[in-house]
């Protein structure tokens, strides 16, 4: 018996002690627990995180500044025209290098520097005299995604060639299964405006070379020409108005702030007749009362005034035939014979004149008659 009672308490003690120690741990615990959420959200903790943060994006920085000095910038020094094959230096050039520094105590270097000069300049006048190649045609089927800069590239030519010989008068309406005439050489396509012109005059225009205008033409140099004909004009140019317009790059917008189309050009359903369709002949463009309206190319103020339609108006006239109206103004800024820039502010928005709220009106006028805006601003 009284061994059973000592073995007896000899449990109860284990377990006292047992019971003891987990308290101890759960009290040490808790004060850890404590510890470190009170340090956690100390001044001192954050300041140790935002180090140890810092100092990782430091680091990180750093590498890829230092992998991108370690990586060659393709971008600049880029050279054209390589090929696969080693190059070949001409023979004359070759054999004055090779005596540079002989020749150099005998003629001196601007005697060599001349005498490059001179080679040089006999390759350009052989290459002005030979003869032209004759003018041929290829056709081209414009691809989803081709722009009119890359299919010129393409076939060594410049985007007015193609405008030009197409007849194209806008750029961004080329459509996917269209097909383009390609010359075989730059230049545009020259209608010839009164009786009596020749392949030298036109040439002189354009400032290019005569005898080549008149071979790929199969014209004499002096040959006079009736009011009408076509003439390829071989390295020509547009001039910068016309190519700007076909472009669609003519005109800035008149609103230089946010503005929202209200009514785009074309017909439409009357806003003060239900069921009645009329033709819109500009552009509706929606602003805050006050907006400042500006001229969308340079030009003179040649109407200024007031009507039951338009409101408060003004017409502007610009080169190559073009007018435009600026029209439902609150207040108008010019007078008439005032010459305007596209920063010159003209009016105000307003909604003067048949209007059901504050717009300008846009009108764009070539010859007279009425285009969409929207093909010719930028």
């Amino acid at each position: 018996m009284e061994e059973i009672y000592q073995n007896s308490d000899d449990k109860i003690r284990q377990n006292e002690k047992k019971s003891f120690h987990t308290l101890k741990k759960r009290c040490i615990m808790n004060k850890l627990e404590k510890g470190f959420f009170m340090f956690s959200h100390s001044r001192t903790a954050k300041l140790i995180s935002f180090s140890i943060v810092g100092f990782c994006a430091g680091l990180c920085l750093t590498l890829i500044t230092f992998l991108s000095f370690d990586k060659p910038n393709h971008k600049r020094g880029v050279g054209g025209y390589e090929t696969s094959v080693l190059p070949e230096l001409d023979e004359n050039i070759s054999s004055l290098l090779s005596e540079l520094s002989e020749s150099e105590e005998t003629y001196g270097t601007n005697e060599i520097t001349n005498q490059l000069d001179e080679i040089f300049q006999d390759d350009a006048v052989a290459a002005q005299n030979e003869e032209p190649s004759p003018l041929t045609y290829q056709t081209y089927r414009v691809k989803s995604g081709d722009m009119i800069g890359f299919i010129a590239d393409e076939f060594n030519v410049t985007q007015d060639t193609i405008i030009s010989v197409n007849n194209i008068k806008q750029s961004r309406l080329i459509q996917p299964g269209q097909y383009l005439k390609i010359p075989s050489m730059p230049g545009i396509i020259y209608t010839v405006k009164k009786n009596g012109e020749t392949a030298e005059s036109i040439a002189k225009k354009y400032d290019i070379n005569a005898e080549k205008c008149a071979f790929v033409n199969n014209l004499n140099v002096s040959a006079e020409l009736n009011a009408g004909a076509v003439v390829f004009v071989p390295d020509a140019e547009l001039d910068w108005a016309t190519r700007q317009e076909i472009n669609g790059d003519l005109f800035k917008k008149p609103l230089h702030s946010r503005y929202w189309l209200s009514s785009p050009y074309g017909w439409r359903d009357s806003p003060f007749s239900t069921g009645k369709r009329t033709f819109h002949g500009g552009l509706d463009m929606a602003a805050s009362q006050g907006t400042p309206v500006y001229p969308a190319l340079d030009g003179k103020v040649t109407a200024v005034g007031f009507n039951s339609t338009y409101g408060n108006y003004v017409i502007i006239s610009h080169h190559s035939g073009y007018k435009t109206l600026y029209a439902h103004m609150s207040t108008v800024n010019c007078k008439k014979g005032n010459f305007v820039y596209t920063n010159t502010m003209i009016g105000r928005v307003g909604s003067t004149g048949m209007s059901t709220g504050p717009h300008l009106h846009f009108t764009v006028y070539k010859n007279g008659k009425t285009v969409n805006p929207s093909l010719l601003l930028n």
